[in-house]
């Protein structure tokens, strides 16, 4: 196990993905730029069968791309650790849908929240298919005013790019909102493509539909991992 302080990638790792190879650079640029003492480890849903037990050692949690999970029970377990123990938690693109469907089932009152994709016969489909790709896709995201987003961009906007064809099914978001999730970021119609927790709650829980660790792939330090690096440092 990897010694403290230290994030645990959970996905199933594939050289294919173009996140998971972004992400280890978007780490080592956060923490270079921090002067952080931290490291990462892959952390396979396989192996997430107890996630008190698997993910004891880490201190952070960065739900990563590329699902379906060959485990989602695996990936929600480690989602639920990190939100009950308050340890700061990313999670993009596919990590960010499965946020959604945890935090539906487990504070929302949802409890047969699920994932089209996976189950698309299910009643309560948090996670629904897009009207449009966004497979290979970039395009501007506002972030909202006081947002931890917001203030970890330094910014009101950016261009992401993404690679997913499910979101958020908007039928839900006023329940998830009534929870204290905050829809933070939206696209230029106004769609929802990133959700967090108020300090006040959580630390760090932030998740977004889009794919910022890329940016590490043309030697932009992606804000976001420097504000994971920055939390699990402290």
């Amino acid at each position: 196990m990897p010694d403290l302080p230290a994030i645990a990638l959970v996905g199933d790792y594939s050289g294919q993905v173009i996140a998971h190879r972004a992400i280890p650079l978007a780490l080592e640029m956060a923490r270079n730029d921090l002067h952080a003492g931290i490291s990462w480890s892959w952390v396979a849903t396989r192996g997430i069968t107890h996630a008190a037990r698997d993910l004891q050692a880490f201190s952070a949690v960065w739900v990563v791309p590329a699902s379906p999970y060959e485990n989602m029970a695996g990936a929600l377990a480690a989602i639920q650790w990190a939100r009950e123990n308050r340890k700061p938690l990313l999670g993009t693109c596919g990590g960010f849908q499965h946020m959604l469907i945890e935090f539906a089932r487990h504070v929302a009152g949802l409890t047969a929240a699920d994932h089209a994709e996976t189950n698309p016969g299910g009643d309560t489909l948090v996670v629904s298919r897009l009207p449009c790709s966004l497979a290979e896709k970039s395009g501007a995201v506002h972030f909202e005013a006081g947002s931890k987003l917001r203030a970890l961009y330094g910014r009101d906007s950016a261009i992401e790019g993404y690679h997913c064809n499910y979101g958020i099914n908007p039928a839900y978001a006023a329940v998830l909102e009534k929870a204290h999730l905050r829809f933070s970021a939206r696209d230029d119609a106004g769609e929802i493509r990133a959700a967090e927790l108020p300090d006040s709650i959580h630390p760090f829980f932030v998740g977004t539909l889009f794919q910022p660790e890329r940016a590490a792939l043309s030697g932009t330090l992606p804000a976001l991992a420097r504000g994971l690096v920055a939390a699990a440092s402290s």
